[in-house]
C-alpha cells in the first residue's frame, strides 16, 4: 500500500496484531496493536543481521514526518552506523535529561548562591517557573513557552515582576547553555515585557498626615497598619519589617536597637537600625497584638508563619481612596523617610547607612566604622519630626541639627 492519511486512517484493528509495509519503500511499514494503536517501524540489515526500529507514532508523528525520520535512518545506516542503536541511545538520553526542577536546584546551589539575589531568585523561580515547568525537561523550553510564562505574569497584574523573572530565568538559561545542560537559551533577545518608570513618589508633610490617621479608618488588619507605620518610622525595607522576629530587636536598652542578620538584608551584610522613642512606642503596641509569636507580625492563616509579603501591598491599595491617597506604595514611605532626613540636612552618606545601601565607592571598602551614633541622631530627630507632622504639635526642641548635606 501507499502511505497516505486517508490510508493509514482507513486501517482498523484485529483480532492480532499486524503490520504493512509501503510499496516501493523496502523496510517502511507500520504496525496496527489490536486496539488500534499505529506504530512506525523501520526494517534494515546491520553487521549481516536483520534489526528493526520504531520510530514512532501515528498520528503524533505525521506521514511526512514519519518519512523523514526513515531518510535519516537510512543516512545513518550509509554511513556505518546503527540507527535502531543511536535511537534507543537517544531515548535514553532524553529520559535523563535534565528537568527544569533538576536545572533550577543546581543554578541556586552552584551560580546564585553567591549573589546578593539569591533568596530573591529563589522566590522568583518557586513562585512562576516550577509549579508550571518544573516536570518538564529543560531542554523542551521554547522560546513560545517563554513568552507564555512572562505573558501569564503580566496577565496577572504584575508586570514588573515579569521584568525581574526575565531577568532570573534568563540568567538561568545562560548558565545552563554554558554547562552543556541546553542547546539553546531560549530567552535570549527576549525584551521586556512591560516599562518600567522609576518611582520618585514621595509623600508631602499633608499626606504623611492623612495617611498615618487615615489607617485608623481603613479596613485592614492591624499587624498590616502597624507595620505600615513601623515602615514609615523606620524607613527599612518591608521584606525586613513584616518579616522581623523578636529576637532581633533589644528593647530593654538605653539605646533600643533592631539587628537584621545578613541572611535578611539585600545586601547580605548584617544591618543595625537604632530605634527611636516613636518606633518602640509602635513596637510595644505590636508586642500585645502577637502574643507569644516568634514573629512582630504572624500570618493569621499560616502556623508558624509570618505575614505574608504582599498582604500590606493589598491592604494598603484597597484602602487608598478610603484613606484619601493615591498612587502610593509601601516602598514609597521609605523614600518618604530617606528624603525628610535628608530635607532636614542629615547627611546623605548616613541615609544611606540607615537605608542598608550597597556602598560601592573605594573608600567604603576601607571604612569600617559603624555610624551606629550618626543613625541614632538621624533617626531620633525622623521620629520627632513624624511626629510633629502628625499630631500638628510642634517639637523643636526634639529636633537635632545636622551639618551640610553630601
Amino acid at each position: 500500500m501507499r502511505f497516505t492519511d486517508r490510508s493509514i486512517s482507513a486501517l482498523k484493528p484485529k483480532a492480532q496484531r499486524y503490520e504493512k509495509w509501503e510499496d516501493g519503500r523496502t523496510g517502511f511499514g507500520i504496525r496496527v496493536s489490536t486496539r488500534g494503536r499505529k506504530s512506525w517501524l523501520y526494517m534494515y540489515r546491520f553487521g549481516g543481521k536483520a534489526r528493526r526500529m520504531t520510530l514512532g507514532t501515528y498520528p503524533e508523528m505525521s506521514v511526512a514526518d514519519a518519512n523523514f525520520r526513515v531518510a535519516e535512518a537510512k543516512r545513518t545506516l550509509s554511513e556505518g552506523r546503527d540507527p535502531g542503536l543511536e535511537h534507543v541511545e537517544a531515548r535514553r538520553a532524553e529520559r535523563q535529561a535534565e528537568t527544569v526542577q533538576d536545572l533550577v536546584e543546581e543554578y541556586l546551589s552552584r551560580y546564585a548562591v553567591h549573589k546578593r539575589t539569591a533568596r530573591e531568585d529563589r522566590r522568583c523561580l518557586e513562585k512562576d517557573v516550577l509549579p508550571f515547568w518544573g516536570k518538564r525537561k529543560a531542554k523542551s523550553i521554547t522560546r513560545r513557552d517563554a513568552i507564555m510564562l512572562l505573558d501569564r505574569i503580566v496577565d496577572r497584574g504584575s508586570p514588573i515582576m515579569a521584568n525581574r523573572t526575565l531577568a532570573v530565568v534568563r540568567r538561568m538559561f545562560r548558565f545552563a547553555l554554558n554547562r552543556d545542560i541546553v542547546d539553546v537559551n531560549p530567552f535570549a533577545g527576549i525584551e521586556k515585557p512591560s516599562e518600567e518608570n522609576k518611582r520618585d513618589r514621595i509623600l508631602s508633610d499633608v499626606e504623611i498626615r492623612t495617611l498615618w490617621l487615615g489607617l485608623d479608618g481603613a479596613r485592614m488588619p492591624e499587624a498590616a497598619r502597624l507595620a505600615l507605620r513601623l515602615l514609615l518610622t523606620t524607613a527599612q525595607r518591608r521584606s525586613e519589617v513584616v518579616g522581623a522576629t523578636w529576637r532581633e530587636f533589644d528593647l530593654d536598652s538605653d539605646k533600643p536597637i533592631w539587628t537584621i542578620g545578613g541572611e535578611r538584608t539585600k545586601n547580605g551584610k548584617t544591618h543595625t537600625v537604632p530605634l527611636s522613642a516613636q518606633a518602640v512606642a509602635l513596637l510595644t503596641e505590636i508586642r500585645k497584638l502577637g502574643g507569644d509569636s516568634e514573629w512582630l507580625f504572624p500570618s493569621p492563616r499560616l502556623q508558624g508563619k509570618p505575614l505574608g509579603r504582599d498582604t500590606i501591598n493589598h491592604c494598603l491599595a484597597d484602602n487608598l481612596e478610603t484613606i484619601g491617597l493615591s498612587n502610593l506604595r509601601p516602598h514609597d514611605l521609605r523614600r518618604t523617610g530617606a528624603s525628610q532626613m535628608t530635607a532636614m540636612g542629615i547627611q546623605r552618606l548616613v541615609v544611606s547607612k540607615i537605608l542598608n545601601h550597597a556602598d560601592r565607592e573605594i573608600t567604603g571598602v576601607y571604612d569600617r566604622h559603624t555610624y551606629d551614633d550618626e543613625k541614632r541622631h538621624a533617626l531620633d530627630a525622623w521620629g520627632a519630626r513624624l511626629e510633629e507632622i502628625v499630631t500638628g504639635r510642634p517639637k523643636a526642641d526634639n529636633v537635632v541639627a545636622f551639618g551640610a548635606q553630601q
